[in-house]
This record gives structure tokens, sequence and C-alpha cells, in this order.
């Protein structure tokens, strides 16, 4: 990823990553005197006789504030807190999209603790929440300690207990695999900062044993006596005379690393005990790298802070939630007792029965507890639900919740009703076709938007790159984009011209076609002049692995060349075409959108089926509605019709398919409306796969929603192809190649998700 990826990222198209939504209407002179003058002074009034009012009738019980000094940011140091307004902005992005929480990011330009914990204090009547970010030690010791005194809100440090919190699951769960107890093991610690000494400390309260622990930091072991201490290092300071990390690492069955790159060298691990628990968290490079550990102890369990390895200890696989819970059952702290909740909580969802969902999800990997795995994938949908919950009881069993929560199942539904609403849908996606990439062509080898995808797919380390088109053009254009990629190391340059598989390719085209008036001279000048042809072929022919076409040029003719060369898995009619829009208010998946243009019943059940298979394959389970003007009965068309006969099919071929039509599309939104027509209906809550009459009303609806609802799509997503083959728009995007890169790369490694096994063979007669 380049900077100039990152700059054009948080420029465009508005400056920044956060705007404010009104979440009232404000259409009419009504709605403005209920908003603001008069009727707000009702909502001020019960606030005066009532304070706790304030979290019925304003947005402070889901508002927390990110605030920083800008003295510690990530890797950047003391680098001001101006400069720290992106990172701040990012973790405000974070807290939405995982947890659904509102935040203001507050920079407070004020290096000194007492001013700055008077500026905070300030706040309180603001938030409902204190997540103190970036903060150098020893301060951030004072300034939480100071605030949580006299705050009735809870006050968090991320950069300690968020981490201390996911350690202390790890370890658990580490010292379980390797048959060992806490309060009996040895643990070695590199670094003494705020996460680090925030790490021992919830050690502790689990059961580690003071005389077991031994801290270094840059100047070496932290022991009784030594010139270089604070009040907060002092406290795990031992009576020694060992003065570095090799003195003191004889033995060890944890290494805990929150320090520097390389500081753990493959002799060190050699002098560990059996089964060592080794977590080297130093981002981006950590303290060893896993296959360091591996070569001189296999028997090792490792965890880093890096996404590209297993084991990722990442603050996002707890603040959302314990955020969550803590709001939503009014605690004035986060105390010990919810934080321990979190922990186990945490511990346990790792050894949880694998959600089919994150397995589909992560390309059908068995995600089971074990040495891979001893800490849940961030982006487990059941972490909102497992630790939210778990915080909010712990906030009532401590009595610091000031509205505990009456129904909890009432409660865990409404999270994960949440977590499907998230919009991270492509992270999965993108993790599996990183974990192996595929060789990706693109028929459009020239085309700049093209080119500038393929730089990010080759910094990502989605795919190999293979570029269709000449190669002057392309190595020009790379040159004039400022691109870094190189031809033959980073990705593949074909110019089927001069390419000595040019006679193959033509042959295979016309041992393909030639049963269709395409004689071996015309099958020449095709594989010559249609670069999608060429991309087919390489596909077919197994020089590539998956293929993208359709940024230049009518959408059907590089159909007619994917049916053609590619064609159908077994099974299936014909290919169809599938958008997913992300929304605010939620992840749609609308067909079809793009190839066919009047779907009988047999094809829209067909495409019903499909679409539920990629639906599934995001994580979602699909709820299906066939969409039309008759709304069960109510208006007889051809349309309808077929819909409806659509449904009778899919009802008899998928049983355990929630499905139903034909219906309006408010129906399919809304279940009271649904339910007032037909209540016996088979389709409960929110339909998320939307199948339109024909692709006229598909292509229009998700193009309007786009718009209207500030959407984003994937797609279009050809459904049914043999093999990962898809055909983009001419309008797409940079950012829409990439996840369509990331897409055609994972389909091809699990194998693109297609028919169902219900699906009828195709009478050949």
């Amino acid at each position: 990823m380049s900077d100039k990826h990152a700059l054009d990222y948080h420029r465009f198209p508005v400056p920044g990553k956060l705007a404010i939504a009104a979440t009232k209407p404000l259409a009419t002179q009504q709605d403005l005197a209920l908003a603001y003058s008069p009727g707000v002074a009702a909502a001020c009034n019960a606030i005066v006789e009532a304070p706790p009012e304030a979290a019925n009738l304003t947005a402070r019980s889901n508002l927390v504030a990110v605030i920083t000094n800008g003295t510690a940011v990530l890797g950047l140091g003391a680098i001001g807190p101006l400069a720290a307004k992106p990172v701040m902005e990012g973790k405000a992005v974070l807290f939405k999209k995982f947890a659904g929480i509102d935040v203001f990011d507050i920079e407070v330009n004020e290096t000194d603790p007492t001013q700055f914990v008077e500026t905070v204090t300030r706040l309180e009547p603001t938030f409902g929440g204190i997540n103190l970010e970036d903060i150098r030690a020893p301060e951030c010791f004072e300034i939480e300690a100071a605030l949580r005194a006299r705050m009735r809100i809870p006050v968090f440090h991320d950069d300690q207990h968020g981490t201390a919190i996911i350690v202390g699951a790890a370890i658990a769960n580490g010292l379980e695999l390797a048959g060992k107890v806490l309060s009996e093991v040895k643990v070695v610690v590199s670094g003494a900062g705020a996460a680090a000494l925030a790490c021992l400390d919830m050690l502790m309260s689990m059961g580690l044993e003071r005389e077991n622990t031994w801290v270094a930091d840059r100047h070496g072991v932290v022991y009784q006596g030594r010139a270089e201490m604070d009040p907060w290092r002092s406290r795990y300071a031992r009576e020694t005379g060992a003065r570095t990390l090799a003195d003191v690492i004889d033995g060890a069955d944890i290494f805990l690393g929150l320090s520097a790159p390389g500081v753990l060298s493959p002799e060190l691990v050699r002098r560990m005990a059996q089964r060592p628990l080794i977590l080297a968290l130093a981002n981006p490079e950590p303290e060893i790298r896993p296959e360091a550990v591996h070569e001189v102890r296999p028997d090792a369990l490792i965890a880093t802070g890096r996404s590209d390895y297993p084991n990722q200890v990442n603050n996002v696989l707890c603040f959302p939630f314990i955020f969550r819970g803590a709001l939503d059952s009014g605690a004035t702290e986060i105390n010990e007792e919810m934080k321990l909740a979190c922990v186990s909580a945490l511990a346990e969802l790792a050894k949880a029965e694998p959600a089919p969902e994150v397995a589909r999800a992560y390309g059908g990997e068995l995600l089971s507890f074990g040495p891979d795995m001893l800490i849940p994938k961030p982006f487990d949908p059941r972490l909102l639900e497992k630790l939210a919950g778990a915080v909010a009881d712990a906030a009532m069993r401590s009595g610091v919740a000031t509205r505990p929560i009456e129904d909890f199942d009432a409660y865990r539904v409404r999270l994960s009703n949440f977590v499907y609403r998230s919009g991270f849908i492509m992270k999965p996606v993108f993790d599996l076709a990183i974990r192996s990439p595929q060789r990706l062509v693109y028929a459009e080898g020239e085309e700049r938007r093209v080119l500038q995808a393929a730089q990010q797919v080759i910094d990502q380390g989605i795919a190999r790159p293979i570029l269709i088109g000449r190669a002057n053009v392309m190595l020009n254009r790379i040159r004039e984009l400022g691109l870094r990629m190189r031809d033959g190391e980073d990705f593949d340059l074909v110019n089927i011209l001069k390419d000595r598989r040019f006679r193959q390719y033509w042959g295979e085209y016309h041992r393909v076609m030639g049963r269709r008036g395409i004689s071996p001279e015309l099958a020449k000048s095709v594989v010559r002049s249609q670069p999608s042809a060429v991309a087919a072929l390489m596909l077919r022919m197994a020089d590539a692995d998956a293929m993208l076409c359709g940024a230049i040029g009518p959408f059907n003719e590089h159909l007619r060349q994917v049916r053609e060369l590619i064609g159908c898995k077994e099974g299936i009619r014909d290919l169809s075409a599938l958008t997913v829009l992300l929304l605010p208010s939620g992840t749609f998946f609308i067909c079809d959108t793009h190839v066919t243009p009047e779907p009988s019943a047999e094809e829209l059940a067909e495409t019903a089926l499909l679409a539920a298979a990629e639906a599934r394959a995001f994580g979602f389970s699909p709820k299906v509605a066939l969409l039309s003007r008759s709304n069960f009965g109510t208006c007889d068309s051809v349309y309808s019709r077929r819909a409806a006969r659509a449904v009778e099919l899919l009802h008899t071929r998928a049983p355990e398919l929630e499905v139903d039509g034909e219906m309006h599309g408010d129906a399919a939104l809304s279940e009271s409306i649904r339910k007032a027509v037909l209540p016996d209906t088979r389709l409960r809550g929110q339909a998320n796969v939307l199948v339109m009459p024909n692709v006229e009303a598909a292509h229009i609806a998700y193009n309007m929603l786009k718009v209207l609802g500030g959407g984003i799509t994937i797609g279009p997503i050809l459904l049914g192809a043999a093999r990962s083959a898809h055909v983009v728009t001419q309008s797409i995007t940079v950012r829409g190649l990439v996840n369509m890169s990331a897409l055609a790369c994972a389909r091809a490694k699990a194998g693109a998700p297609g028919h169902a096994p219900f699906v009828a063979p195709v009478d050949a007669s």
C-alpha cells in the first residue's frame, strides 16, 4: 500500500472518515419544532427532573469520546494531537462498525497530566464513556486513575486494558493446551510500558505469582535499586543480580513481548521450557517471527500482533464490545470484574464449536480451538453478543450498572441483529485470498484503473496479476502512474501477438467454437483482438486461476466469451449475476442485475439458489424474497406468475431455505408489512436476498438504492460459472476492482460457491 493510496483514501470524496447524521426526520416545520424550539424544552425539563432520563432522550448513552494528547501514537511516537487525529477517527470508525457506538474524537493540546484531567473531567455531561488513546507512560497511569476517581462514567485506556484482556485470553488458552497452570509458570516480559504493565496486572488477577515474573525493558532487567524507575514499574522490580533478558529467559514458560523488533533470538527461545507460549506483540515487526521460533522449537505456541499470522492480538477483539456492554448496562466504570468477564468470554469463544458462518466466510476453513486458534478471529460474528453480554452481566453483578438489562435473551437477539448490518463482509474474503494467492488474469491490462488495482493487489498479497495487453503501453502507463510493480517480479505480462501460446490458444478456441461457424482464421482473429477471450482461454487451460474482464467495452460481449469458453457448473442452466449492496441499514444481495433479460420461473429459482449460496459464502443466513408488483396474488401478470411458480419450485427443491414471494419490495424488507398480508409467510425478519422479476428492474433498483442509501456495491458477481470468472462493468472504480480481485481469488481457492446439491441437473434434450 503506497502513501499516495493512503492519502487519497483520507482525502476523497470528502476529507476525513467521519460525519454526523441525524437520527430523526427533519423534513417539515413540525419536525423542526420537535427537534429544536419549542419541543426540545420538554426533553430538557424531563432531564432536570430526572437526570437519568438523558439516556432515553439524548444520544449520550451511546456516545463515547476517544481522547488523546498525541504523546504516544501507534508506532509514530509523540507527534502531537493534531497529527493524531486520523488515528482517532479510525478508532471511531471501528467503534461504529463493530458495535454501533457513536464517537466524537477529541484531540487535547495538553501534555500536563493535571490539566489534561481537568479538561476531560468537564466533558462528562456529553458522553456515556471515555476511551483514552495513545497517551505515553507513565502519565497515562496517573491520568486514568484520576479520571476514574472523578467521573461517574466508564474510563478505559485501551492501550493498557484492551491489550491486557486479549493477552489474558490467549495465555489462558495457551496454558490449557500446554497442560500448565498460571500460578506455577515462569513469565518473562520484554517491555515495561503501559500495555506491558497492564498485562501483568491482568495476569496477576488471574493467578500469576509475582515471584515467577521477570520484567526487562530497554535498560535491562527491572531490579530493586535500579536508577531508571517509576512507581508503576517498581512494583515488578526483583531483588536479583540478573541484568539482561538473556539472564532470565532460562526455563521460561511464557515470553510476553511488547517492546521492539528482534529482541528475542532463536538462541533464547531454545532455552525456554517445554511447550513455551510466545506472544511477540511488537508491531509491525515482532520480537521474533513465528517461522524463526518453529525452526528451533516446533512445540511452541505463538501469537503476534500481525494479521498475516495466526493468533493476532488485536485490540478490536475487545474495546468495541466491552464498551457496548458497559454502555447498555449504564455502568459507572469498567472494573476488574468486567475485564475478567471479557477475558473469560474471549477464551471460551475460541473453544466453542466453530460457527458455520465464520467457516463459510473464511472459505470453509475449519476454525477450531488449537495452536493456531488461541483467540477468536476478529470477524467472528459472535464476539459482540458473547463479550458485550458477559460485560453487561458482570457490571450488574458487581453493582456498577445503573440500567440493568432485564431480558438478556432479547438483548442478545438485538446484538446479533446488529452484527449482520455492520457491512464488514469483505474482510474474510481478503483474508482467504491473501492466505493462498492465486494467478489472476486481467483482460484489460492496459486500462489505468486495472493497473492501479493490480498494484494494490500486489501490495496486499492478494494475487499474482497477469495483465493482457501491449507491453510498451502497459509499461509506459505504469511509469506515468508512478506505480512500483515490475514485470516478471510482481506480475506477468501477456502480449498474445508475441506469446508462444498463441497457436495453442487459437487452436483451443477453434476446437470449442468450430461447429458454431468459427473457422481457423476467424479463431486467430478473435484471439488476436479480444482480450477477454484470451483471459477465458487462460483460465480454461489452467494458465490462470481466476479472471476479471469488462472494464472496457459492452458487458454482454465479455459475458459471451465467459459463457462460451468457461461455461456453467454441472447442473446449472445458465449464468446469472448478483450485486452486493452495502447500506447503512444492512447488506443486501440483489439479482439478476446484468445477465438474463426475461428469466423464466426455472431461471428465477436457479438464480435464487445460486444467490443464497453466495450469501452463505459471505457468512450470511440467506432470507430470499422474490419481488413483484403483486403481493401474494394481488395482481396477475406474467412476472407475478413466474415469481409465484419459482417460489413453488424453491419450496420443493430447498425446503430448508427461507424463501417466499411473490411480494412487494416493502413487504420483503418489513416483516410487519409482510405478515399483515400473509401471516403464515415462511420468511422471517428482513429479506437479504432480493430476486427481481427481470434484469431491468434489478439494475434500476440497485443503482437507485446505491445512490439514495449512500451504499457501496460489490459486483456484479457472476453466478454459476465453472471457474472463477467475473465480468465487471465499465463504471467500476479502482476500489471495486480490488474488491472483485479478492473475491475472484478467494472463490478460486475455495471453489466458487455455486449450485447447491438440490439444483436438478439440466435435461440435455
